[in-house]
């Protein structure tokens, strides 16, 4: 990228922005953070500083957003990123309250009341190795194949001009909650009352708790082409809009639904799981 596609690039102008739009944008962020600032606090310590660190280097830099890259641009050029290490990975503030504050001050916004959408999908980061949580080898979207990779499920919200992640969460695929890797889940981590969830599972389960106004949901075909959840929003009353492959089977009559009865003059396992009766 040369410098002139660069300046382009922060050219405010360029995406409708006036100057003014942009002129105290800095104590924007910081009055942003204040807001927020109480969901980093421990029983011993307050860490939003680190937050706010944190917060700085995503916004400041393009590329190499680690921790001791962050700590060098933002505190210390000598910086080693210890701190934010600490504040991410092992400080014990909850995630759900900064979530959940984000999901009321948008329920609170009067332009918000109404036409919202929640859109349910995945995003996949490539990692280096499997030492962290929930890496593995899994299929990544971003590179339209299967690496080894951290992936979570997001549910974002919409509605002109407003475009934002309400709640997320990491998936942990199933060899994660074996016995072997007891140790591991220890070491990174993951709580002690998490169970394996599908991807599918953990996006109804945001759905539910969302305290945002919404009028519909929005999904691909990932989500939408599981009956099971499908079921699930149609019996709470939700308008979704789901993507499904172009050779699922569509019947303009509602047919008959549930578990085939067993025959006993037939040889094999009784029928356990519901399919389409009528013909």
């Amino acid at each position: 990228m040369n410098d002139e596609t660069t300046r382009d690039i922060y050219d405010p102008n360029r995406w409708g922005l006036p100057a003014e739009a942009i002129a105290d944008l800095g104590n924007r962020l910081h009055s942003f953070w204040e807001r927020f600032r109480g969901c980093f606090k421990t029983k011993t310590r307050d860490v939003a500083g680190h937050a706010w660190t944190y917060l700085r280097g995503l916004l400041l830099m393009k590329k190499g957003r680690n921790f001791a890259n962050m700590d060098r641009r933002v505190i210390d050029p000598e910086g080693d990123g210890q701190n934010l290490q600490q504040f991410m990975s092992d400080s014990p503030w909850a995630a759900q309250p900064p979530i959940q504050q984000v999901q009321q001050e948008m329920a609170s916004t009067p332009g918000l009341a109404q036409g919202g959408v929640l859109l349910l999908d995945e995003s996949a980061e490539e990692k280096a190795g499997e030492k962290s949580a929930g890496a593995g080898r899994q299929h990544n979207g971003r590179l339209g194949k299967v690496e080894v990779s951290q992936v979570g499920v997001f549910l974002a919200y919409y509605k002109a001009p407003v475009w934002t992640w309400v709640d997320g969460e990491l998936y942990l695929q199933k060899h994660w909650f074996t016995p072997e890797m007891a140790a591991e889940r220890r070491r990174v981590g993951v709580p002690a009352e998490r169970n394996f969830a599908t991807k599918i599972e953990l996006g109804w389960r945001m759905i539910q708790r969302a305290k945002v106004p919404f009028e519909a949901v929005a999904m691909d075909d990932l989500y939408g082409r599981s009956g099971w959840l499908r079921r699930q929003m149609d019996r709470a009353g939700i308008l979704y809009m789901a993507e499904i492959p172009e050779d699922t089977q569509v019947y303009l009559t509602k047919p008959d639904f549930g578990v085939p009865p067993s025959e006993p003059d037939k040889p094999g396992r009784p029928f356990t799981r519901p399919q389409v009766l009528s013909d």
